[in-house]
C-alpha cells in the first residue's frame, strides 16, 4: 500500500516563510521612502497655497513691497479672510510659519520639511 503524503513539511514552510520576509524586506523600505515623498510633495503644495493667497492678500490690500513678514496674516487669518477655503495642515504635523524680512523677500517654512524654496529645488 503506497503511503499518500498530504500537507507540507516543515522545511518546505519554513522556505516559504523566508521567501515572504525577503519580498517584505525589499518592498518596506521603498513604500516608506514612497509615502514620506508623498507627504513632502503635500507639503510643498500647502506652502505654494499660502503663498499665492499671501500674494493676493497683498495686492488686494495695497500692501507696500516692504510690509515686514510679522504683519502678513496668519493662514488661519487666511482662511477667516477669505483668501484661502480651509487651512491647510501639514500631513507630518508641522507648523507652517514666514522666513524672511519683507514681502519682496520671504518664504514659507514648515518646521519639518523646511522651506518652500528649498522643497521645490529638491523634488
Amino acid at each position: 500500500m503506497k503511503k499518500t503524503r498530504k500537507g507540507f513539511t516543515l522545511v518546505e514552510m519554513m522556505i516559504v516563510v523566508l521567501i515572504i520576509g525577503i519580498l517584505i524586506s525589499i518592498a518596506l523600505p521603498n513604500f516608506m521612502r514612497a509615502r514620506e515623498n508623498a507627504r513632502t510633495r503635500a507639503c510643498a503644495a500647502n506652502m505654494e497655497q499660502i503663498q499665492a493667497a499671501i500674494e493676493v492678500w497683498a495686492m488686494e490690500t495695497k500692501q507696500p513691497a516692504n510690509t515686514p513678514t510679522s504683519s502678513f496674516p496668519t493662514p488661519a487669518q487666511l482662511v477667516s479672510l477669505g483668501y484661502l477655503k480651509t487651512l491647510p495642515t501639514c500631513p507630518s504635523n508641522g507648523t507652517y510659519s514666514y522666513i524672511g524680512a519683507n514681502l519682496t523677500n520671504y518664504d514659507i517654512s514648515c518646521s519639518i520639511h523646511g522651506a518652500l524654496g528649498n522643497l521645490i529645488n529638491s523634488l
